[in-house]
């Protein structure tokens, strides 16, 4: 049976999650002050207006919704409004099971077999530790087909746009994309610094170093994580902004070495996981 909402306490950190609605973060809270984009876990209606959800098996855009495999095509399903590409994988779309729960910790589960949106079986955990300074969370892909599938990871946190919100983001270069969102080329990028009001990306970006510095005039964060991209997202006409870990650049599978651009081929029986770190303090 799926369980609905479900909430861990660590200090002054509280967290709640919606196993049901993707694996999501329905808010995580320093206090009573908003970490990420937060809301009552028992008034949210998708995965897409939570905090955070899990990207798997991949992240991003996959062009035009279908791709070729060691020598086989396959196609993906519409799953994001109107958009010519599937977006973000299937893991934000399905119901996790609550497979542990404690005070500060819980561990949910996806079991995923072939259909429209994703033409391979995959197991997932997720596991959220909370401390009285930091969120941890860990995902753990494992392929339950018969032969190799492509795979990526990654989250879409989604952090409340608030007065002097800053970033400061160590990294080299930045795809830029077409009209559609499918990246086409790399270019030089010397780092972020600046004031989220004067940004304007919607980009993966490679070369990422050290935790990315986010910060108000209430909250200091850093946020760090086993995978190698960042993608930023800063809507000047959203109250929100996004800072995405992920394992490779969007589009990947489609590229002519998507493994030199991150994706990982994972063989049958065999795991992938990564995790991701944000330490939260007050200002």
């Amino acid at each position: 049976m799926t369980q609905t909402s479900l909430e861990l306490r660590a200090g002054e950190l509280r967290l709640a999650l919606r196993p049901d609605l993707g694996g999501s973060i329905a808010g995580l809270w320093l206090g009573e002050l908003p970490v990420l984009r937060s809301g009552d876990p028992d008034a949210l209606q998708s995965s897409r207006l939570s905090g955070c959800y899990p990207l798997a098996p991949y992240s991003n855009r996959l062009g035009y919704r279908r791709f070729r495999w060691q020598g086989a095509d396959y196609t993906t399903a519409p799953n994001f409004d109107d958009n010519p590409h599937s977006v973000h994988g299937v893991a934000w779309q399905k119901p996790w099971a609550v497979a542990s729960q404690g005070g500060s910790e819980a561990e949910l589960r996806l079991v995923h077999t072939a259909d429209a949106h994703w033409p391979f079986p995959f197991e997932l955990q997720q596991r959220f530790v909370l401390t009285p300074t930091a969120l941890e969370v860990h995902l753990v892909f494992h392929n339950t087909a018969a032969a190799a599938q492509p795979v990526g990871l990654g989250w879409h946190p989604y952090f409340p746009k608030r007065p002097r919100s800053r970033l400061h983001i160590e990294l080299s270069e930045r795809w830029e994309s077409d009209a559609s969102g499918l990246p086409t080329r790399k270019v030089p990028q010397p780092g972020i610094d600046g004031d989220v009001a004067h940004l304007a990306f919607d980009n993966c970006f490679e070369g990422w170093r050290g935790p990315a510095r986010i910060r108000d005039e209430k909250l200091s964060l850093r946020l760090s994580s086993s995978l190698p991209y960042l993608v930023v997202f800063t809507p000047d006409t959203k109250p929100y902004y996004c800072v995405e870990p992920v394992s490779h650049v969007s589009n990947a599978l489609h590229m002519a070495e998507p493994a030199a651009h991150g994706l990982r081929s994972v063989a049958a029986g065999e795991r992938f996981d990564a995790w991701m770190k944000l330490e939260v303090a007050a200002v």
